[in-house]
């Protein structure tokens, strides 16, 4: 048992009452109302126009480069600097993850190597935002449209993040959120897809729920249902929606509790030189999904700090050199940038409860490290 854990999961009464009112309801816990409420909230506090939930992000994903018409021979630009998921989703379609390096200010793709593994086969770019930091995204947005790529945000990790009022998710064709336990907003497991087009819309629902056409509700109904397409049983269930409907309902506060949280980490770490921030851009809204910093030694503090009763972690470690992509697929790509951040980079215990009692321990006990 950790001492200080590296996140807990914020709930309240509200939480419980919602998921207890679904089960004590004892009906429609797999395709209930809370499902398309929880969907219409997001895309409002998103700027979306469509949105539609999943069992996870890695599955929300997955089903939006199928209704994307990605597959064999498609080329897909991703970092590496990641999540393996964001990597392994053109995968999953038989279309192939092509890694770019990244940028070190925001730790997202770096355009101009976005520029360099652009070919003839690339169909479309997945850029992460990486911890609830959006990424260089205008930028990137301006390179899909001239090479006439498709646009997918993985904003797993950056709910409510945005630039200059825009909210990530809106910039992409497409956007990924995911509600993981770790995430702004959690579900336990669960994501979602937002879109502004009504026909990636479309094909998404016949995705996410076994390619059946949906003129009624399948549960409540004896009509019996048409399938059309390949689909898949992606969907969220009942009780997860209505978990995400009170959490979403406290997002703007839970925000403002990271931001604060945030701003006191670095001002109790601002004289210990080895430790390095990232900056926030100017006109940029970061949400601190993880409070991550570069650190000398990095792998000997680890080290202490568990000793410690303190849990850290690697956000991230290169995708490219899993024993998977590296020796299973023997990709040989070389990120320089990639590679000597993810040597130095360490995510702190961060959470919206975490007390400054706690904020401080780990300060000193990193403190201490440096002598």
């Amino acid at each position: 048992m950790w001492k200080i854990p590296l996140f807990k999961m914020y709930w309240d009464e509200d939480d419980v009452k919602n998921v207890s009112d679904v089960i004590q309801s004892g009906m429609n816990w797999a395709a209930g109302p809370q499902t398309s409420l929880f969907e219409k909230k997001i895309a409002e506090y998103t700027d979306s126009s469509y949105a539609i939930v999943f069992n996870s992000g890695t599955s929300a994903l997955h089903a939006d480069l199928l209704a994307w018409g990605i597959g064999k021979g498609d080329e897909v630009i991703v970092p590496s600097f990641t999540f393996i998921a964001t990597a392994n989703a053109p995968r999953f379609v038989n279309a192939k993850p092509v890694f770019a390096d990244i940028e070190p200010d925001t730790l997202g793709l770096d355009p101009d190597a976005i520029l360099n593994r652009i070919t003839k086969k690339t169909r479309a770019i997945i850029l992460v935002h990486y911890g609830g930091s959006p990424c260089r995204i205008r930028e990137i947005r301006k390179i899909a449209d001239d090479h006439d790529l498709i646009l997918i945000e993985d904003a797993a990790e950056s709910f409510g993040a945005g630039i200059d009022g825009k909210k990530v998710g809106t910039f992409g064709d497409s956007a990924m959120f995911s509600f993981c336990q770790n995430k702004i907003i959690t579900t336990g497991e669960g994501g979602a897809i937002v879109t502004g087009s009504k026909e990636h819309y479309e094909k998404l629902k016949l995705i996410q729920s076994h390619g059946r056409l949906e003129t009624t509700d399948y549960f409540a109904s004896t009509a019996v249902g048409d399938y059309i397409t390949l689909g898949y049983n992606f969907r969220m269930s009942t009780l997860t929606a209505a978990l995400g409907l009170s959490q979403i309902g406290k997002v703007d506060a839970l925000i403002a509790e990271r931001r604060e949280k945030a701003a006191y980490y670095k001002e109790q770490l601002r004289d210990i030189s080895q430790c390095r921030f990232f900056r926030e851009p100017a006109g940029y809204f970061q949400v601190y999904q993880l409070f991550s910093l570069l650190a000398d030694r990095r792998d000997d503090l680890m080290k202490h700090l568990e000793r410690a009763g303190i849990m850290t972690k690697i956000y991230f470690s290169p995708v490219h050199k899993t024993e998977y992509y590296g020796k299973v697929l023997k990709y040989k790509t070389h990120l320089p940038v990639t590679e000597s951040i993810s040597r130095q980079i360490i995510s702190l215990p961060f959470y919206p409860g975490i007390s400054r009692h706690d904020m401080d321990t780990v300060v000193d006990e990193i403190r201490t490290f440096y002598g």
